[in-house]
């Protein structure tokens, strides 16, 4: 059966795709929920004027967050830490610290979208990338180092 998505589903498709599944997905699940529609002519018409208008959308969307990639780009968060034998650090440094960090600097970005596949256990300097939107990306730099340790453990600079 085709279809046209209404919305993004997961293993299916982007809004506005036309996608062959199964009659019964479709006509049970995707159809009833409003996630999708039939494949007709007046409806391809329709979602194809949905489409370009989205396309504007996203690219006026994409134009916004430029400003913020920049402003990220110019981070450099610094991470005071006690450290033992070979810069291995007492705790770690985690996507949360950092979340929280950018936090107190006044932006607002999910832990989820920062790229740190793991916490950082060792003293040094790392460029982390965060997912602003789709695929753009900015590179934050995280300093970990030792020293008088402050009230939060955390300072941050822009």
């Amino acid at each position: 059966m085709k279809i046209i998505l209404k919305q993004d589903v997961e293993n299916v498709g982007r809004r506005g795709d036309v996608v062959n599944v199964s009659r019964g997905y479709g006509r049970n699940f995707l159809i009833p929920r409003r996630l999708a529609i039939e494949v007709t002519p007046s409806n391809l018409k329709a979602i194809e004027l949905e489409k370009k208008a989205l396309r504007k959308k996203n690219e006026q969307e994409r134009l916004s967050y430029q400003s913020l990639i920049e402003k990220l780009n110019a981070v450099t968060l610094t991470f005071v830490r006690k450290a033992g034998e070979k810069d291995h650090i007492f705790g770690s440094v985690s996507a949360g610290d950092i979340k929280e960090a950018l936090a107190g600097l006044g932006f607002d970005i999910d832990k989820k979208k920062i790229g740190l596949d793991e916490p950082i256990k060792r003293l040094g300097h790392y460029t982390i990338p965060v997912r602003v939107y789709y695929d753009d990306k900015a590179e934050i730099r995280v300093e970990v180092k030792t020293g008088e340790e402050t009230a939060e453990g955390t300072t941050a600079k822009s």
